[in-house]
């Protein structure tokens, strides 16, 4: 596919910037994790023909961040703008390299400051000198404010030294909880081996981790447990399972209970899991829109 090489900026991380906004959001008046959602609906005028997923809003709640395949057989990553968290969102452009590549990318979570992680097959070695760590790993990059251009992406590292491994890392997610700043994403075979557990790592600093473990409250052996999404700021996940009792692929809540630990796993209702394959769910800031994937469109509920 055709795209416009854009020109080659450092990346820059205002990394306390993000720190001080994933901690410094205020707990809303909303039972977390509780079976509140209304009706989910697609999300107007961002769906195409082609397979779209992974949404998940910008902090400021005025982009939608997406994948989609609808420029070629890749997916890619694309965003969708509006004027304000209330309005309705434009027609999604898409990111331009260095973000996207000739590989699959996705998987895209916007930060404060800028930032941009995401996920990619590109392989071999960044343009800082980390090389690849298996078949899918998690990137950073940031957009410089006054010229709109990307920084090429850094590989976040390979395990001990990293978060990424030798498989598949799905849906990044960076939260403040106990322990500093996390970044919870899920690890291992390949979406429909059953191989995918959700992990956590710690941040160190500038979006430099220790090595992962397993969430081991939030895994059932033998499932897909993946995408984790971490409300700032909360005490509430979200994730996509395919434990015992979901319809295939279906969307699940969990609470960070008093000692720290995740409590378990609430599947949500109907008004969100279907007979469909829901996947990649993501909380907006304020907490009270759910975007998700189903069977290759993007839908929205709120509550």
């Amino acid at each position: 596919m055709s795209r416009n090489r854009r020109g080659v900026a450092y990346v820059v991380v205002a990394t306390s910037i993000v720190i001080a906004s994933l901690a410094g959001t205020p707990a809303l008046a909303i039972d977390v994790g509780a079976d509140g959602w209304g009706p989910s609906t697609p999300v107007s005028g961002v769906n195409a023909p082609q397979a779209d997923g992974c949404p998940i809003e910008s902090p400021d709640g005025k982009s939608l961040y997406i994948a989609s395949t609808r420029d070629g057989g890749d997916n890619d990553i694309w965003v969708a703008t509006r004027e304000s968290a209330v309005t309705s969102f434009g027609a999604p452009t898409m990111l331009p390299v260095p973000v996207n590549s000739g590989a699959q990318d996705f998987c895209p979570t916007p930060l404060p400051g800028n930032v941009l992680l995401f996920v990619s097959t590109r392989g071999g070695t960044d343009a800082y000198g980390t090389a690849a760590c298996g078949l899918g790993d998690i990137y950073v990059t940031s957009q410089e404010p006054t010229t709109g251009e990307w920084a090429p992406p850094r590989n976040l590292g390979c395990a001990p030294d990293g978060p990424n491994g030798p498989g598949m890392e799905y849906g990044p997610s960076l939260a403040s909880g106990p322990g500093g700043v996390s970044l919870y994403f899920s690890s291992g075979t390949p979406i429909g081996a059953g191989g995918q557990d959700i992990h956590v790592s710690r941040m160190i600093d500038d979006y430099r981790f220790t090595a992962p473990v397993p969430v081991a409250e939030l895994n059932v052996p033998g499932a897909d447990d993946v995408m984790p999404n971490v409300r700032p700021g909360s005490r509430e996940l979200v994730f996509a399972s395919s434990r015992p009792g979901s319809a295939g692929m279906d969307i699940y809540s969990s609470v960070r209970g008093p000692d720290g630990t995740w409590q378990p796993p609430v599947r949500l209702g109907p008004n969100v899991n279907t007979s469909g394959a829901e996947s990649r769910p993501s909380l907006s800031r304020d907490g009270h829109r759910l975007y998700f994937g189903r069977d290759g469109d993007i839908y929205v509920a709120t509550r």
